[in-house]
């Protein structure tokens, strides 16, 4: 006896959405998928609508194949569903705020440790913690989609009452204050690090010659452009608290010593400006002395009025009304 296999476009939309199922399941949703578009086949050309057409536009009405499957198997046809994807938002978040950064920054220790060559440091920290980044945001996904597909009890604890926030004191530090902050900062950095490559001085072979001495990159330079990194991650906790306390007036005067303390010594040892620099422009010694003067001297009045600054925003924030 030969079974005649047929070809209808019920037959392929049929098979279209129970191929990928289990065999156990698949022959008992053919049969009632089957029987559902004969029945409202039947009720289409009762009402005078052509068979073929009917057939046509049943199968249209009922959609892609694979998502009809998808509600037959209980499918999420979604990466990251509702029920996992705040904390999923909230573990990716607080994986990249820290351990990009870390991994770069100890990479670049180690970088710094078996080579001379400031660009080299700065990109392999940079390139490293671009790469983790992407790692954390990965294998975050990956494994809440799979937990949102696996069928058992993540054992997560739900929202409670308990965990509603306090309600804020007045925002004293705003978002342009925090973006103002990063990105004047980041400027800074990459001053320190495009001077040594890019001048607009130019020594007597016509190359450009660094402002700052190329030696300082043996210790202090990584030295202040770290004490920056951390200012900048700073700027960004004084905006998630979002009023001056006296912790964040402690940590002000504290990254203000860490700039300030290596700063004015280098300057006051005229160890600052390269010696290629001052002989490019003709520099005299006591106009040096002057500069290197000058230079400690704003350092101080923009260290002590920051701190000062801090200071009275605090006492404000104490003062005010809800505080």
């Amino acid at each position: 006896m030969t079974t005649t296999q047929t070809n209808t476009l019920t037959d392929r939309y049929v098979h279209a959405t129970t191929r990928w199922m289990s065999e156990e399941k698949r022959d008992d949703i053919s049969r009632e998928l089957t029987a559902t578009i004969d029945d409202m086949i039947a009720g289409r050309v009762e009402a005078g609508e052509d068979p073929a057409e009917a057939e046509r536009d049943v199968l249209t009405e009922l959609g892609d194949p694979s998502a009809l499957a998808a509600q037959y198997g209980n499918q999420p046809l979604h990466l990251i569903g509702p029920r996992y994807f705040l904390l999923w938002r909230r573990l990716t978040l607080l994986g990249l705020i820290w351990i990009p950064a870390t991994v770069g920054v100890i990479v670049a220790l180690a970088q710094l440790a078996s080579t001379d060559d400031p660009a080299s440091v700065i990109g392999h920290g940079i390139g490293t913690a671009f790469e983790v980044a992407v790692q954390v945001v990965f294998w975050t996904t990956l494994a809440f989609a799979i937990l949102e597909r696996v069928d058992v009890d993540a054992k997560i604890p739900g929202w409670s009452i308990d965990r509603l926030p306090e309600v804020p004191r007045r925002q004293q530090i705003g978002l342009a204050d925090m973006i103002a902050g990063v990105f004047f900062t980041g400027l800074v950095i990459a001053v320190l690090v495009l001077q040594h490559f890019r001048s607009w001085v130019e020594g007597p072979s016509g190359d450009d010659v660094p402002v700052l001495d190329p030696d300082l990159w043996s210790f202090w330079l990584p030295l202040l452009i770290g004490v920056l990194v951390v200012s900048m991650v700073f700027e960004v906790v004084k905006f998630r608290i979002g009023r001056f306390t006296w912790p964040v007036v402690a940590g002000t005067i504290l990254i203000s010593l860490a700039w300030a303390v290596p700063f004015i010594y280098l300057a006051a040892n005229d160890m600052l400006l390269s010696p290629e620099f001052v002989q490019a422009l003709d520099i005299t010694p006591t106009v040096l002395d002057r500069i290197n003067l000058g230079t400690v001297l704003v350092t101080i009045a923009v260290e002590v009025g920051t701190v000062i600054d801090a200071v009275v925003k605090n006492r404000k924030a104490t003062r005010a009304p809800g505080a």
